[in-house]
């Protein structure tokens, strides 16, 4: 599933009612999720981050621009912070899943929708840029409001990439894609903010400093900041900028009273850090902070069909990958069935009226779990068996050997695709034999689910046959696939008719 990170910046950090519907706007577009909120009187202006799904992301950033055109009045915003609208910049950051260039297409798409429907001058910057001189975001805030209102009526250069050339209320917006930003501030023990100016012209790129630093000195209470964007904290981490900050306080006799990471932080850049800091020899790994062990086990488990979401699994399903398919569907029926006869067994077990047996019922939920068990580990079995076929179909076979060796693989991948779905089949038989045995034993206020479980589980059965016979064909052992017809046949038998009895009774007892 891609996944997107979202940080649009909005000129509003003093009136909590603004933010508060503009937090709203954005929670209520979808599923993004918002990570961090940060809103910050001195420079007037509110950093949001969120996570979510590309469509998602783009969802809840066009709802966010628009009730802040709506909201808030450039001609009366002031603020330490350079800004050209109320939405200013909204950049797409590729978290996972997708590229940098998907996120650019992505930018762009949203830079044309908010110019047509909202009347409002767009900008792209960074990787999305149309413009080399337009990659830097500075460029294109240069002059800022004030500035930009009078030079986009006259000046070709600041013509915007979608919509007027003419200024709203609402200023104008940059969109565009970049990597991971961390808007990092250093606080100097003093009120004479051209200390912080000074550092901050000799730190930053354009100025001969840091190749990946953007920064500024700003007037803050009760002491001056050094504000930064690292643009790239890898290649300059904030270690190396904050011993640099240190030494350039010095020589003006001043010191760094804290420092502020604003909004989020990959926390690679915070172990970056503190490996410096804790001088960590080469014995050290990342993974021995229990987090990062925890996470990549988590990632681990994610990447299997059985932990996904229901809409996870139906998104992955829909996509134009081959598998997961239609022996995992079978696995996810089967696994329905299972569980529906365990819950109806819950539901009958120490009720009024039912202790005749409880027994019986406690026994049936401890196979019923375990059944559903199976069935759902074989979700990934099944979807792993067709993609053994796949890769066995890629082994080189330029010699004899090789296309002799490759044969037999595949041979021997097909067999085993037409063995996983045939495992299906069987456990959702057991599921069936007893879902039928279970009949109108159970609470008589559960016979509909009952019913419905033995109509999944034929299901799951039928649909996994269906993908033993497909892979037939393709083997050439002729004797296995005999023996397989003949189990696939007396399995069948009969069920269709016994599944259709069994609903007709619970239909009948309703």
């Amino acid at each position: 599933m891609p996944l997107v990170e979202l940080v649009p910046n909005f000129s509003e950090g003093r009136n909590q009612e603004v933010i508060d519907k503009i937090l709203n706007a954005l929670k209520s577009a979808g599923s993004a999720k918002v990570l961090d909120a940060r809103a910050d009187p001195d420079h007037n202006r509110l950093v949001v981050t969120m996570v979510g799904e590309p469509d998602a992301c783009f969802n809840a950033a066009f709802a966010g621009i628009k009730i802040a055109a709506e909201l808030i009045n450039m001609d009366k915003h002031s603020g330490e912070h350079p800004r050209i609208g109320a939405t200013d910049v909204v950049p797409f950051v590729p978290v996972s899943g997708i590229t940098l260039e998907e996120c650019a297409e992505l930018a762009r798409k949203l830079a044309e929708k908010v110019s047509s429907e909202l009347g409002i001058p767009t900008y792209l910057y960074e990787a999305a840029a149309t413009r080399p001189d337009r990659v830097n975001l500075a460029n294109i805030r240069k002059g800022q409001y004030e500035g930009l209102k009078e030079e986009i009526k006259t000046n070709p250069d600041r013509k915007p990439d979608f919509g007027p050339s003419e200024l709203p209320k609402a200023g104008a917006t940059v969109i565009g894609a970049r990597e991971f930003l961390i808007a990092y501030n250093i606080y100097l023990n003093t009120d004479n903010v051209e200390i912080a100016k000074r550092i901050g012209v000799n730190i930053r790129h354009k100025n001969g400093g840091f190749r990946y630093v953007k920064s500024m000195g700003f007037e803050t209470k009760p002491y001056v900041q050094v504000s930064m964007n690292l643009t790239n904290y890898k290649e300059t981490p904030m270690h190396m900028v904050v011993e640099t900050v240190r030494r350039e306080a010095a020589r003006y006799g001043v010191m760094i009273t804290e420092t502020e990471v604003y909004g989020m932080i990959p926390v690679d850049a915070l172990l970056d850090a503190s490996e410096f800091y804790l001088q960590l020899n080469d014995k050290w790994e990342r993974n021995q902070v229990i987090e990062k062990k925890l996470e990549e086990v988590s990632r681990n488990e994610k990447a299997e069909l059985k932990n996904l979401s229901v809409q996870g699994f139906i998104k992955e399903l829909a996509s134009d990958s081959p598998a997961p398919g239609g022996g995992s569907v079978a696995c996810v029926a089967g696994s329905m069935g299972a569980a529906l006869g365990a819950m109806v067994s819950r539901l009958t077990i120490g009720k009024k009226g039912y202790e005749d047996v409880s027994d019986y019922f406690s026994e049936k939920v401890k196979e019923l779990d375990q059944l559903h068990h199976q069935l759902t580990l074989l979700i990934d079995k099944d979807a792993n068996a067709f993609n053994g076929v796949m890769k066995a179909f890629k082994l080189p076979k330029e010699t004899e050997e090789e296309k002799s060796l490759r044969s037999a693989k595949i041979q021997e991948e097909y067999k085993n695709a037409a063995l996983v779905p045939l495992e299906t089949v069987k456990t959702c038989k057991s599921v069936l034999n007893i879902l039928l045995d279970i009949g109108l034993k159970g609470n008589k206020n559960a016979l509909s689910d009952i019913a419905v479980g033995a109509m999944n589980a034929l299901t799951g059965l039928k649909s996994a046959a269906l993908n033993v016979e497909i892979n037939l064909p393709a083997i050439k052992d002729e004797k296995f696939k005999n023996e397989v017809k003949a189990e696939l046949s007396s399995i069948l038998s009969g069920l269709d008719e016994k599944v259709t009895n069994l609903v007709e009774e619970a239909r009948n007892n309703f």
